[in-house]
């Protein structure tokens, strides 16, 4: 089964710390990515983002129960990632999840590549529209970031 994988870059104008920390910190990724956040930075730690906290059913339009896999700070993230309520009953089921690596390059001192490649979709048509809905939510995040960082 080949893998068709999404993949999205954005040069921020900060230190690779900074721009690590933009995926690390639980009050930061609130301010890019999320409505609310519980992250543990640290292999088998919490990755869990909210879009909408009030929801009863946390499984809801979250990344509820998702895990870091590995992590090598500020260069590397790996993850897990579940889909939104319209895809979970697809997507949030499986093993393995679908995986979201984030890749850090500095360019100079105070300017840093992130790179984000999101693999591990499947073959019928629900993944297939899925896979289109992230491709969009991924570009519209980095955006966010990237107004967010390069003010």
């Amino acid at each position: 089964m080949a893998d068709k994988i999404i993949h999205t870059s954005v040069i921020l104008n900060c230190s690779i710390e900074s721009a690590f920390n933009y995926f690390a910190d639980n009050d930061l990724l609130t301010k890019w990515l999320t409505n609310n956040a519980d992250v543990e930075m640290k292999e088998g730690g919490k990755y869990e983002l909210f879009w909408t906290p009030k929801d009863p059913d946390p499984t809801n339009n979250s990344t509820y129960g998702c895990k870091v896999l590995a992590v090598e700070r500020p260069y590397y993230l790996n993850i897990e990632w579940r889909g939104n309520a319209e895809q979970k009953e697809f997507m949030n089921n499986v093993r393995p999840l679908t995986n979201v690596t984030v890749l850090f390059l500095p360019l100079e001192r105070k300017k840093t590549k992130v790179t984000l490649i999101h693999t591990g979709w499947r073959q019928d048509d629900n993944w297939e529209a899925a896979r289109q809905y992230f491709i969009n939510a991924w570009i519209i995040a980095f955006k966010q970031l990237e107004e967010l960082v390069n003010i």
